[in-house]
Protein backbone atom coordinates (compact mmCIF):
# COMPACT_ATOMS: atom_id res chain seq x y z
CA UNK A 1 0.00 0.00 0.00
CA UNK A 2 3.11 2.17 -0.42
CA UNK A 3 4.27 4.48 -3.03
CA UNK A 4 6.58 2.98 -6.12
CA UNK A 5 8.15 6.27 -7.00
CA UNK A 6 10.60 6.61 -4.17
CA UNK A 7 11.81 3.09 -5.01
CA UNK A 8 11.53 3.46 -8.63
CA UNK A 9 15.54 2.96 -9.94
CA UNK A 10 14.82 4.64 -13.38
CA UNK A 11 14.30 7.80 -11.09
CA UNK A 12 17.45 7.46 -9.21
CA UNK A 13 20.44 9.63 -9.92
CA UNK A 14 22.89 8.21 -11.39
CA UNK A 15 26.00 7.31 -9.53
CA UNK A 16 29.84 8.03 -10.51
CA UNK A 17 31.17 5.16 -11.59
CA UNK A 18 35.15 4.62 -10.25
CA UNK A 19 37.28 3.61 -13.44
CA UNK A 20 34.11 4.23 -15.95
CA UNK A 21 36.33 5.68 -18.80
CA UNK A 22 38.88 2.98 -18.78
CA UNK A 23 36.49 0.40 -18.62
CA UNK A 24 34.32 1.75 -21.92
CA UNK A 25 37.54 2.28 -23.59
CA UNK A 26 38.58 -1.05 -22.89
CA UNK A 27 35.58 -2.88 -24.10
CA UNK A 28 35.35 -0.34 -27.12
CA UNK A 29 39.24 -1.61 -28.27
CA UNK A 30 37.91 -5.19 -27.38
CA UNK A 31 35.00 -4.59 -29.59
CA UNK A 32 36.88 -3.37 -32.24
CA UNK A 33 39.35 -5.80 -32.25
CA UNK A 34 36.98 -8.79 -32.47
CA UNK A 35 34.57 -7.40 -34.50
CA UNK A 36 36.34 -5.50 -37.35
CA UNK A 37 34.29 -2.73 -39.49
CA UNK A 38 30.78 -3.53 -37.43
CA UNK A 39 29.01 -0.83 -36.43
CA UNK A 40 26.47 -2.24 -34.04
CA UNK A 41 29.42 -3.53 -31.32
CA UNK A 42 30.54 -0.12 -31.15
CA UNK A 43 26.74 1.04 -30.81
CA UNK A 44 26.41 -1.22 -28.28
CA UNK A 45 29.11 -0.04 -26.28
CA UNK A 46 27.82 3.59 -26.93
CA UNK A 47 24.16 2.79 -25.47
CA UNK A 48 26.07 0.92 -22.40
CA UNK A 49 27.80 4.51 -21.53
CA UNK A 50 24.33 6.54 -22.03
CA UNK A 51 23.11 3.96 -19.19
CA UNK A 52 26.14 4.29 -17.00
CA UNK A 53 26.41 8.68 -17.50
CA UNK A 54 22.82 10.09 -18.35
CA UNK A 55 19.88 9.70 -16.33
CA UNK A 56 17.35 7.37 -17.47
CA UNK A 57 15.24 9.07 -19.99
CA UNK A 58 18.07 10.69 -21.43
CA UNK A 59 19.61 7.46 -21.66
CA UNK A 60 16.76 5.62 -23.30
CA UNK A 61 16.47 8.07 -26.40
CA UNK A 62 19.86 8.04 -26.86
CA UNK A 63 19.55 4.28 -27.02
CA UNK A 64 16.60 4.64 -29.13
CA UNK A 65 19.04 7.10 -31.14
CA UNK A 66 21.78 4.30 -31.94
CA UNK A 67 18.93 1.41 -32.90
CA UNK A 68 17.61 3.44 -35.49
CA UNK A 69 21.21 4.73 -36.70
CA UNK A 70 21.91 1.01 -37.45
CA UNK A 71 18.65 -0.06 -38.19
CA UNK A 72 18.85 2.08 -41.33
CA UNK A 73 22.40 1.54 -41.99
CA UNK A 74 23.79 -0.91 -45.18
CA UNK A 75 25.37 -2.91 -42.71
CA UNK A 76 21.71 -3.67 -41.41
CA UNK A 77 20.56 -4.35 -44.92
CA UNK A 78 23.86 -6.63 -45.72
CA UNK A 79 23.41 -8.85 -43.19
CA UNK A 80 19.79 -9.12 -43.45
CA UNK A 81 20.69 -10.60 -46.86
CA UNK A 82 23.42 -12.74 -45.58
CA UNK A 83 21.03 -13.92 -43.57
CA UNK A 84 18.43 -15.03 -46.10
CA UNK A 85 21.15 -16.22 -48.76
CA UNK A 86 22.80 -18.27 -46.54
CA UNK A 87 19.59 -20.41 -46.19
CA UNK A 88 18.23 -19.80 -49.96
CA UNK A 89 21.78 -21.30 -51.50
CA UNK A 90 21.69 -24.52 -48.58
CA UNK A 91 18.03 -25.13 -49.94
CA UNK A 92 18.83 -24.88 -53.46
CA UNK A 93 20.55 -27.17 -56.29
CA UNK A 94 22.00 -27.25 -58.98
CA UNK A 95 23.30 -24.28 -61.09
CA UNK A 96 22.71 -21.51 -63.95
CA UNK A 97 23.47 -24.04 -66.52
CA UNK A 98 21.03 -26.53 -65.24
CA UNK A 99 18.36 -26.27 -63.11
CA UNK A 100 17.81 -24.71 -59.36
CA UNK A 101 15.67 -27.11 -57.20
CA UNK A 102 15.28 -27.96 -53.52
CA UNK A 103 16.31 -30.97 -52.02
CA UNK A 104 13.34 -32.16 -50.30
CA UNK A 105 11.79 -34.42 -53.57
CA UNK A 106 15.33 -35.82 -54.67
CA UNK A 107 16.13 -38.84 -53.15
CA UNK A 108 19.19 -39.10 -50.92
CA UNK A 109 21.45 -41.91 -50.17
CA UNK A 110 21.69 -43.18 -46.50
CA UNK A 111 24.85 -42.63 -45.02
CA UNK A 112 25.96 -44.50 -41.90
CA UNK A 113 29.99 -45.35 -42.73
CA UNK A 114 32.15 -43.18 -44.10
CA UNK A 115 36.36 -43.22 -45.35
CA UNK A 116 38.00 -40.22 -45.01
CA UNK A 117 41.50 -40.87 -47.13
CA UNK A 118 44.79 -39.39 -46.26
CA UNK A 119 45.41 -38.03 -43.09
CA UNK A 120 47.11 -34.73 -44.36
CA UNK A 121 46.41 -31.31 -42.62
CA UNK A 122 42.76 -31.11 -44.53
CA UNK A 123 42.29 -35.02 -43.62
CA UNK A 124 42.43 -34.14 -40.23
CA UNK A 125 39.91 -32.00 -40.17
CA UNK A 126 37.85 -33.70 -41.94
CA UNK A 127 37.70 -36.52 -39.33
CA UNK A 128 37.23 -33.93 -37.12
CA UNK A 129 34.20 -32.94 -38.19
CA UNK A 130 32.79 -36.62 -38.85
CA UNK A 131 33.62 -37.34 -35.43
CA UNK A 132 31.64 -34.57 -33.95
CA UNK A 133 29.02 -35.12 -36.25
CA UNK A 134 28.33 -39.01 -35.00
CA UNK A 135 29.09 -40.94 -38.00
CA UNK A 136 30.91 -43.63 -38.21
CA UNK A 137 34.62 -42.95 -39.72
CA UNK A 138 37.15 -45.44 -40.86
CA UNK A 139 40.50 -43.24 -41.86
CA UNK A 140 42.53 -44.72 -44.12
CA UNK A 141 46.24 -43.70 -45.32
CA UNK A 142 48.82 -44.78 -47.40
CA UNK A 143 51.31 -46.58 -44.78
CA UNK A 144 51.98 -46.86 -41.44
CA UNK A 145 54.26 -44.04 -41.06
CA UNK A 146 52.04 -41.61 -42.53
CA UNK A 147 48.97 -43.51 -40.59
CA UNK A 148 50.74 -43.15 -37.08
CA UNK A 149 51.90 -39.49 -37.82
CA UNK A 150 47.80 -38.41 -38.99
CA UNK A 151 46.52 -40.80 -35.86
CA UNK A 152 48.14 -38.65 -33.46
CA UNK A 153 47.39 -35.13 -34.94
CA UNK A 154 43.80 -36.26 -35.05
CA UNK A 155 43.19 -37.10 -31.13
CA UNK A 156 45.07 -33.92 -30.26
CA UNK A 157 42.43 -32.09 -32.59
CA UNK A 158 39.49 -34.26 -31.08
CA UNK A 159 40.60 -33.73 -27.56
CA UNK A 160 40.39 -29.88 -28.07
CA UNK A 161 37.26 -30.13 -29.71
CA UNK A 162 35.99 -32.74 -26.81
CA UNK A 163 37.48 -29.71 -24.24
CA UNK A 164 35.06 -27.39 -26.06
CA UNK A 165 31.87 -29.45 -26.01
CA UNK A 166 32.27 -30.23 -22.31
CA UNK A 167 31.45 -26.61 -21.52
CA UNK A 168 28.46 -27.19 -23.40
CA UNK A 169 27.03 -30.16 -21.37
CA UNK A 170 28.02 -32.25 -24.49
CA UNK A 171 30.23 -35.76 -25.10
CA UNK A 172 32.75 -36.71 -27.74
CA UNK A 173 33.05 -40.47 -28.15
CA UNK A 174 36.11 -40.78 -30.08
CA UNK A 175 37.81 -43.35 -28.46
CA UNK A 176 35.27 -46.29 -29.15
CA UNK A 177 36.67 -48.31 -32.44
CA UNK A 178 32.79 -48.64 -33.23
CA UNK A 179 33.07 -44.34 -34.06
CA UNK A 180 36.23 -44.09 -35.11
CA UNK A 181 38.79 -46.56 -36.69
CA UNK A 182 42.77 -46.01 -38.38
CA UNK A 183 43.52 -48.51 -40.69
CA UNK A 184 45.99 -48.68 -43.93
CA UNK A 185 43.86 -51.81 -45.44
CA UNK A 186 42.34 -50.76 -48.82
CA UNK A 187 39.87 -53.80 -48.75
CA UNK A 188 38.25 -52.29 -45.48
CA UNK A 189 36.70 -49.73 -48.28
CA UNK A 190 34.15 -52.32 -49.70
CA UNK A 191 31.59 -51.70 -47.15
CA UNK A 192 31.70 -47.84 -46.72
CA UNK A 193 28.79 -46.03 -47.95
CA UNK A 194 30.47 -42.80 -48.93
CA UNK A 195 34.36 -42.03 -49.26
CA UNK A 196 36.00 -38.31 -49.40
CA UNK A 197 39.42 -38.50 -51.02
CA UNK A 198 41.67 -35.58 -49.20
CA UNK A 199 45.24 -36.13 -51.16
CA UNK A 200 47.19 -32.74 -52.24
CA UNK A 201 46.12 -31.25 -55.54
CA UNK A 202 47.48 -33.87 -58.05
CA UNK A 203 45.23 -34.99 -61.36
CA UNK A 204 47.33 -37.71 -61.91
CA UNK A 205 47.44 -39.19 -58.55
CA UNK A 206 43.84 -38.53 -58.00
CA UNK A 207 42.64 -40.43 -61.05
CA UNK A 208 44.98 -43.67 -60.04
CA UNK A 209 42.98 -43.04 -56.66
CA UNK A 210 39.69 -42.79 -58.35
CA UNK A 211 40.55 -45.94 -60.48
CA UNK A 212 41.21 -47.50 -57.13
CA UNK A 213 38.14 -46.99 -55.16
CA UNK A 214 35.97 -47.55 -58.65
CA UNK A 215 37.68 -51.32 -58.51
CA UNK A 216 36.83 -51.85 -54.43
CA UNK A 217 34.39 -50.08 -52.88
CA UNK A 218 30.51 -50.98 -53.25
CA UNK A 219 28.85 -49.65 -56.34
CA UNK A 220 26.35 -47.97 -54.32
CA UNK A 221 29.04 -45.70 -52.64
CA UNK A 222 29.58 -42.14 -52.99
CA UNK A 223 32.82 -41.29 -54.20
CA UNK A 224 33.68 -37.51 -53.06
CA UNK A 225 37.05 -35.54 -53.92
CA UNK A 226 38.22 -32.91 -51.70
CA UNK A 227 39.87 -30.85 -54.43
CA UNK A 228 39.87 -26.92 -54.68
CA UNK A 229 40.64 -26.54 -58.04
CA UNK A 230 40.91 -29.41 -59.62
CA UNK A 231 38.44 -30.93 -62.81
CA UNK A 232 35.51 -33.21 -61.12
CA UNK A 233 35.24 -34.77 -64.61
CA UNK A 234 38.19 -35.78 -65.54
CA UNK A 235 38.70 -36.91 -62.19
CA UNK A 236 35.66 -39.27 -62.79
CA UNK A 237 36.56 -40.25 -66.00
CA UNK A 238 39.19 -42.79 -64.29
CA UNK A 239 36.09 -43.96 -62.93
CA UNK A 240 33.13 -46.48 -64.23
CA UNK A 241 30.58 -44.62 -62.00
CA UNK A 242 30.79 -40.70 -63.32
CA UNK A 243 27.32 -40.66 -61.75
CA UNK A 244 28.37 -41.63 -57.97
CA UNK A 245 31.55 -38.96 -57.94
CA UNK A 246 31.10 -35.26 -56.78
CA UNK A 247 33.55 -32.77 -55.49
CA UNK A 248 33.38 -31.52 -51.65
CA UNK A 249 35.51 -28.89 -50.97
CA UNK A 250 36.24 -28.39 -47.36
CA UNK A 251 38.07 -24.95 -46.28
CA UNK A 252 40.95 -25.16 -44.21
CA UNK A 253 40.92 -25.14 -41.48
CA UNK A 254 38.10 -28.10 -42.16
CA UNK A 255 36.90 -28.46 -38.70
CA UNK A 256 36.16 -24.34 -38.08
CA UNK A 257 35.00 -23.42 -41.74
CA UNK A 258 31.13 -23.45 -41.86
CA UNK A 259 31.43 -23.42 -45.70
CA UNK A 260 31.18 -26.67 -48.38
CA UNK A 261 31.67 -26.44 -51.82
CA UNK A 262 29.85 -29.26 -53.29
CA UNK A 263 30.41 -29.31 -57.39
CA UNK A 264 28.62 -31.23 -59.76
CA UNK A 265 30.38 -33.04 -62.60
CA UNK A 266 28.93 -33.09 -66.08
CA UNK A 267 27.22 -36.81 -64.68
CA UNK A 268 26.73 -36.32 -61.11
CA UNK A 269 23.25 -37.72 -60.58
CA UNK A 270 21.01 -35.90 -58.53
CA UNK A 271 20.69 -38.52 -55.69
CA UNK A 272 24.32 -38.20 -55.38
CA UNK A 273 23.73 -34.02 -55.02
CA UNK A 274 21.39 -34.41 -52.49
CA UNK A 275 23.77 -36.82 -50.55
CA UNK A 276 26.45 -34.41 -50.85
CA UNK A 277 24.02 -31.65 -49.68
CA UNK A 278 22.29 -34.06 -46.63
CA UNK A 279 26.04 -34.29 -45.38
CA UNK A 280 26.84 -31.03 -44.92
CA UNK A 281 23.45 -30.41 -42.98
CA UNK A 282 24.91 -33.18 -40.42
CA UNK A 283 28.28 -31.50 -40.41
CA UNK A 284 26.67 -28.21 -39.48
CA UNK A 285 28.05 -26.81 -42.90
CA UNK A 286 26.84 -24.53 -45.41
CA UNK A 287 26.51 -26.64 -48.07
CA UNK A 288 26.40 -25.03 -51.58
CA UNK A 289 26.23 -26.60 -54.88
CA UNK A 290 28.40 -25.02 -57.73
CA UNK A 291 29.24 -26.27 -61.63
CA UNK A 292 32.50 -27.36 -62.46
CA UNK A 293 35.50 -24.66 -63.03
CA UNK A 294 39.33 -24.52 -62.35
CA UNK A 295 38.69 -23.02 -58.82
CA UNK A 296 34.99 -23.00 -58.89
CA UNK A 297 33.57 -20.18 -56.93
CA UNK A 298 35.80 -19.83 -54.01
CA UNK A 299 38.81 -20.31 -54.80
CA UNK A 300 37.92 -18.95 -58.15
CA UNK A 301 36.98 -15.40 -57.09
CA UNK A 302 40.06 -15.80 -54.04
CA UNK A 303 43.33 -16.23 -56.87
CA UNK A 304 42.63 -12.18 -58.47
CA UNK A 305 41.72 -10.89 -54.85
CA UNK A 306 45.55 -12.62 -53.63
CA UNK A 307 47.30 -11.80 -56.91
CA UNK A 308 45.88 -8.08 -56.21
CA UNK A 309 47.55 -8.51 -52.62
CA UNK A 310 50.88 -9.33 -54.24
CA UNK A 311 51.00 -7.04 -56.38
CA UNK A 312 50.68 -4.37 -54.29
CA UNK A 313 53.09 -5.93 -52.11
CA UNK A 314 55.44 -5.47 -54.96
CA UNK A 315 54.90 -2.27 -55.59
CA UNK A 316 56.26 -1.03 -52.38
CA UNK A 317 53.53 -1.72 -49.90
CA UNK A 318 54.12 -5.35 -47.35
CA UNK A 319 52.12 -7.88 -46.34
CA UNK A 320 51.32 -6.86 -42.74
CA UNK A 321 49.84 -2.59 -44.41
CA UNK A 322 47.90 -5.20 -47.40
CA UNK A 323 46.35 -7.64 -44.04
CA UNK A 324 45.97 -4.61 -41.90
CA UNK A 325 43.78 -2.61 -44.61
CA UNK A 326 41.62 -5.80 -45.21
CA UNK A 327 41.17 -6.79 -42.07
CA UNK A 328 40.54 -3.01 -40.53
CA UNK A 329 37.51 -3.10 -43.44
CA UNK A 330 36.01 -6.71 -42.16
CA UNK A 331 37.88 -9.40 -43.46
CA UNK A 332 38.34 -11.65 -40.56
CA UNK A 333 42.17 -12.64 -41.83
CA UNK A 334 44.12 -10.62 -44.53
CA UNK A 335 45.07 -12.38 -47.62
CA UNK A 336 48.51 -13.16 -46.53
CA UNK A 337 48.01 -14.44 -43.23
CA UNK A 338 45.81 -16.26 -44.85
CA UNK A 339 47.56 -17.67 -47.04
CA UNK A 340 50.80 -18.73 -44.99
CA UNK A 341 47.51 -20.79 -42.51
CA UNK A 342 46.16 -22.48 -45.74
CA UNK A 343 49.92 -23.21 -46.74
CA UNK A 344 51.96 -21.62 -49.40
CA UNK A 345 52.90 -24.44 -51.37
CA UNK A 346 49.41 -25.49 -51.78
CA UNK A 347 49.27 -22.76 -54.69
CA UNK A 348 52.29 -23.47 -55.67
CA UNK A 349 51.57 -27.40 -56.90
CA UNK A 350 48.79 -25.79 -58.33
CA UNK A 351 50.39 -23.33 -60.81
CA UNK A 352 53.10 -25.96 -61.15
CA UNK A 353 50.27 -27.96 -62.76
CA UNK A 354 48.98 -25.22 -64.92
CA UNK A 355 52.55 -24.76 -66.41
CA UNK A 356 52.94 -21.10 -64.57
CA UNK A 357 55.87 -21.90 -62.48
CA UNK A 358 58.89 -25.00 -62.30
CA UNK A 359 60.22 -26.92 -65.12
CA UNK A 360 57.54 -26.77 -67.33
CA UNK A 361 57.54 -22.98 -68.11
CA UNK A 362 59.65 -22.29 -71.42
CA UNK A 363 63.07 -21.01 -71.32
CA UNK A 364 63.16 -17.19 -72.58
CA UNK A 365 59.76 -16.84 -70.53
CA UNK A 366 59.56 -13.15 -69.27
CA UNK A 367 59.82 -13.71 -65.21
CA UNK A 368 56.51 -11.20 -64.65
CA UNK A 369 54.28 -12.04 -67.57
CA UNK A 370 52.33 -15.65 -68.01
CA UNK A 371 49.92 -15.62 -71.27
CA UNK A 372 50.10 -12.37 -71.78
CA UNK A 373 48.59 -11.06 -68.51
CA UNK A 374 51.08 -9.78 -65.14
CA UNK A 375 52.40 -12.55 -62.89
CA UNK A 376 54.25 -12.19 -59.69
CA UNK A 377 57.08 -14.99 -58.84
CA UNK A 378 56.90 -13.61 -55.58
CA UNK A 379 55.12 -16.89 -53.75
CA UNK A 380 57.04 -19.37 -56.28
CA UNK A 381 60.16 -17.93 -54.51
CA UNK A 382 58.75 -18.03 -51.32
CA UNK A 383 58.30 -21.74 -51.62
CA UNK A 384 61.40 -22.08 -53.57
CA UNK A 385 63.35 -21.09 -49.90
CA UNK A 386 61.10 -23.55 -48.02
CA UNK A 387 59.07 -20.87 -46.51
CA UNK A 388 55.24 -22.81 -47.13
CA UNK A 389 53.68 -20.73 -44.03
CA UNK A 390 52.61 -21.38 -40.45
CA UNK A 391 53.33 -25.40 -40.87
CA UNK A 392 57.10 -24.40 -41.18
CA UNK A 393 56.79 -21.48 -39.00
CA UNK A 394 57.92 -19.37 -42.25
CA UNK A 395 55.99 -18.08 -44.98
CA UNK A 396 54.97 -13.93 -45.26
CA UNK A 397 55.38 -13.75 -41.60
CA UNK A 398 57.73 -15.21 -38.94
CA UNK A 399 55.61 -17.33 -36.47
CA UNK A 400 57.25 -18.64 -33.20
CA UNK A 401 57.66 -21.95 -33.98
CA UNK A 402 56.52 -24.40 -36.82
CA UNK A 403 52.68 -24.77 -36.72
CA UNK A 404 52.73 -21.70 -34.76
CA UNK A 405 49.83 -18.69 -34.55
CA UNK A 406 50.94 -15.55 -33.81
CA UNK A 407 52.22 -13.94 -37.13
CA UNK A 408 54.87 -11.04 -36.65
CA UNK A 409 56.96 -8.87 -39.61
CA UNK A 410 59.79 -10.60 -40.83
CA UNK A 411 63.03 -8.87 -41.86
CA UNK A 412 64.42 -11.65 -43.91
CA UNK A 413 61.09 -10.83 -46.22
CA UNK A 414 61.41 -7.15 -46.25
CA UNK A 415 65.07 -7.75 -47.53
CA UNK A 416 64.03 -10.44 -50.41
CA UNK A 417 61.49 -7.59 -51.49
CA UNK A 418 63.94 -4.53 -51.49
CA UNK A 419 66.26 -7.66 -53.90
CA UNK A 420 63.41 -8.34 -55.90
CA UNK A 421 62.46 -4.92 -56.85
CA UNK A 422 66.05 -3.69 -57.24
CA UNK A 423 66.03 -6.95 -59.87
CA UNK A 424 63.10 -6.13 -61.97
CA UNK A 425 63.72 -2.01 -61.83
CA UNK A 426 60.31 -1.44 -59.62
CA UNK A 427 60.09 1.69 -58.68
CA UNK A 428 58.69 1.16 -54.81
CA UNK A 429 55.78 4.13 -53.96
CA UNK A 430 53.80 4.83 -50.97
CA UNK A 431 50.06 2.99 -51.10
CA UNK A 432 47.41 4.43 -49.40
CA UNK A 433 44.74 2.01 -47.72
CA UNK A 434 41.65 2.95 -50.17
CA UNK A 435 43.69 2.14 -52.98
CA UNK A 436 44.73 -1.17 -51.07
CA UNK A 437 41.18 -1.98 -50.27
CA UNK A 438 39.97 -1.02 -54.50
CA UNK A 439 42.28 -3.23 -56.20
CA UNK A 440 41.71 -6.22 -54.04
CA UNK A 441 37.85 -5.98 -53.45
CA UNK A 442 37.11 -5.06 -57.27
CA UNK A 443 39.01 -7.77 -58.03
CA UNK A 444 37.05 -10.47 -55.65
CA UNK A 445 34.10 -8.86 -57.17
CA UNK A 446 34.21 -8.68 -60.80
CA UNK A 447 35.45 -12.07 -60.97
CA UNK A 448 32.21 -13.15 -58.36
CA UNK A 449 30.04 -11.43 -61.85
CA UNK A 450 32.05 -13.62 -64.27
CA UNK A 451 31.69 -16.92 -61.93
CA UNK A 452 27.41 -15.79 -62.51
CA UNK A 453 27.68 -15.04 -66.34
CA UNK A 454 28.90 -18.01 -67.38
CA UNK A 455 26.47 -19.96 -65.05
CA UNK A 456 29.13 -21.64 -62.73
CA UNK A 457 26.62 -20.04 -59.64
CA UNK A 458 23.04 -20.46 -59.86
CA UNK A 459 22.60 -16.95 -58.52
CA UNK A 460 24.50 -14.09 -56.20
CA UNK A 461 23.25 -15.76 -53.17
CA UNK A 462 25.10 -19.16 -53.86
CA UNK A 463 28.43 -16.46 -54.43
CA UNK A 464 27.85 -14.38 -51.29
Amino acid sequence: GQPLEPRRLSLAAVPKVPGLEEMLSAARARVRRQQRGGLAPERAVQAVRAAAELPFPAGLRRERELFAELRASGQARAMQYAFFAERAASRAQGTARGTARGTAGMGYQDVSSLLPFRLGTMGRGIVTCLVKANIPVVALEQDQEHLDTGRKAVMLLLEREATKMERGAQTLDFHNPARLRFTVDFDLLRDVDLVIEAVFENMALKKEIFHKLSRVCKPEALLCTNTSALDIDEIASATSRPQQVIGTHFFSPAHVMRLLEIIRGRHTSPAAIATATQLARALNKVGVVVGNCFGFVGNRMMFPYVQQAVFLVEEGSTPEAVDQALEDFGFKIGPFRMSDLAGLDVGWRSRQGQGLTGPSVAAGTPARLRHGQRYSPLPDLLCESGRFGQKVGRGWYRYERPGGRTATPDPWLHDLLAQYRHTHGIQTRRIDQEEILERCLFALINEGFAVLAEGVAAGPEHVD
